[in-house]
């Protein structure tokens, strides 16, 4: 059972945090895509996770902070990178050849329903509340609505590589959870150990499957491997643990849904897919998802106290 995390006031620093992250991750769908015009999958996990893990080892140094050298420690990073981000990501990777960022997105997306079904069927670790419920719900229809129904649509074609990126979703949840038991490292310690692993662990299926010496990538497929090492893996991961520490696993998966708006603008700007026409509504209906997930619900009791008192007092 994972560790809870007590209750308490969050101030808007914690929620910024939350904004951060989904900044660094909504950009993994659209530059995987490009990435994988001419990297192989594999390779292209284990070098973004390398990058990423020397990136913060430097910084790491810098700091006089250093890797754990005790066995449990690497024990906890190698099943948390494992089931947040070796096997999820080579799951949707694989995917992505040939689903379109855009349904990625939106099957990405169920993150916090499943994260909020394990907690209150089975960790119970911290409230699952029905306006919890209600935000994951919401974070769904606005998705659909942005992304809109054409993509939804389109399950019937490629089913086995969506039902991937599901399965590889509900990996991410389970992740949420037990990434608590990490709360007790520094945020940018485990994130490195993580990647270390993950990407070590990979290299050898990457020189004997795909034999990168081989490969002719483009400039592009490499500025995105780059970018994705640095912002997506780096200070992602890094955010990710923070938020965990900070706002618990309801709160830290409402992030997949901002993602959304963030991942939508990032495809039309980089991969130039087209705009939705309902790109309004489903931005509103995400956002009010979000606001029920992360709010504290007696926070709006007393919102509505004060709109009730300030209409009686406006009466005559």
């Amino acid at each position: 059972m994972p560790p809870s995390i007590p209750p308490g006031k969050h101030s808007w620093r914690d929620y910024a945090l939350l904004l951060a992250l989904a900044c660094c991750w909504s950009s993994t769908y659209p530059l995987t895509k490009i990435g994988l015009g001419s990297i192989p999958p594999i390779t292209f996990i284990s070098a973004r996770s390398l990058i990423a893990a020397a990136f913060l080892l430097v910084i790491l140094y810098a700091r006089g902070l250093r890797l754990p050298i005790d066995a449990k420690a690497w024990k906890l990073f190698a099943f948390q990178q494992s089931i947040n981000s070796t096997i999820p990501f080579l799951m949707i990777t694989w995917a992505q050849q040939y689903v379109p960022a855009s349904s990625a997105v939106v099957l990405a997306s169920t993150t916090p329903i499943f994260a909020f079904l394990i907690t209150w069927g089975i960790t119970r670790h911290e409230p699952a509340t029905l306006l919890k419920l209600v935000g994951a719900i919401l974070g769904l229809a606005g998705t659909a609505a942005i992304i809109g129904l054409d993509a939804l649509g389109g399950l019937s074609k490629d089913v086995f590589a969506e039902i991937v990126i599901l399965v590889a979703t509900l990996s991410f949840a389970c992740a949420t959870i037990f990434g608590l038991r990490l709360t007790d490292y520094d945020p940018m310690v485990v994130a490195a150990g993580s990647l270390l692993f993950g990407g070590f662990v990979l290299l050898p299926a990457s020189l004997i499957v795909d034999h990168p010496w081989t490969l002719r990538p483009t400039a592009e497929a490499l500025a995105a491997t780059l970018a994705m090492g640095i912002f997506s893996s780096a200070f992602g991961l890094m955010l990710f643990y923070m938020c965990l520490s900070r706002l618990g696993t309801l709160t830290t998966n409402a992030q997949g849904y901002l993602r959304i708006p963030i991942g939508v603008g990032l495809s039309v700007l980089l991969l130039g897919e087209s705009v939705p026409a309902n790109l309004a509504l489903g931005l509103v209906l995400v956002m009010a998802g979000v606001a029920a997930m992360t709010i504290p619900g007696d926070r709006y009791g007393k919102w509505i106290d004060r709109l009730r008192g300030r209409s009686k007092a406006q009466q005559p």
